[in-house]
């Protein structure tokens, strides 16, 4: 007499009710899969990972209180076999390389959720890793600039701002010159025109937020 596989048990988070509705929703059609919690940000993430171990976590890059990937890491210290799939909007985001460095083992972007939610859940649950093709494609380009350090952070943060570079150089009690090398490295590493631009593509990346 054989036995009925157990389900694979999925936990949804993000700070959308309807989009962590639909989700729900779609998962609790499946005779395979079963919805056994939500989170809204990602401290209620790491409470209900600890309480419900769900085979599969599907959560959001973006949230408040605390972000998708800070919780990734801390779900993956408690459990370092956690399967954990990001949800991005942009396949661009900073944050991404953090996630595939931190263990995630699959992202989707949420204009094509409709159609990969059900396979990605099964695969990963398999022991797959998921990430889209133009994911792929766009960590594959922005792996090799190296991240900003801590200092051209600064600088471009300031910039975006609006202060001139002088004023960059007071406020960090560096010199002027300095401030346009760390420009130049900052325009360098993220293919950037010009600091206008630079500032454009960080906060499209979500390097910086303003």
């Amino acid at each position: 007499m054989s036995s009925t596989p157990r389900p694979i048990t999925v936990l949804v988070v993000d700070d959308h009710p309807l989009l962590r509705a639909g989700l729900g929703e779609a998962i609790s059609s499946q005779t395979d899969m079963r919805l056994v919690g939500e989170a809204c940000n990602g401290i209620e993430a790491i409470q209900r990972y600890k309480e419900l171990r769900p085979d599969v976590t599907i959560m959001d890059i973006a949230m408040p209180e605390m972000d998708g990937v800070t919780a990734l890491l801390e779900i993956r210290r408690e459990c370092n076999n956690a399967r954990v799939v990001m949800l991005t909007t942009y396949k661009g985001d900073a944050q991404i390389l953090r996630a595939v460095q931190g263990g995630a083992v699959g992202f989707m972007l949420k204009s094509t959720l409709r159609k990969e939610l059900l396979d990605t859940v099964r695969g990963v649950h398999t022991g797959q890793r998921r990430i889209p093709p133009e994911i792929a494609m766009e960590l594959a380009q922005h792996m090799g600039q190296g991240p900003l350090s801590s200092r051209e952070m600064e600088v471009l943060n300031y910039a975006a701002s609006g202060h001139s570079n002088r004023r960059i150089a007071e406020r960090l009690t560096i010199s002027e010159e300095t401030v346009k090398a760390h420009m130049k490295n900052v325009l360098a590493k993220l293919a950037a025109n010009d600091r206008t631009h630079a500032v454009t593509i960080a906060l499209r990346r979500g390097i910086i937020t303003i």
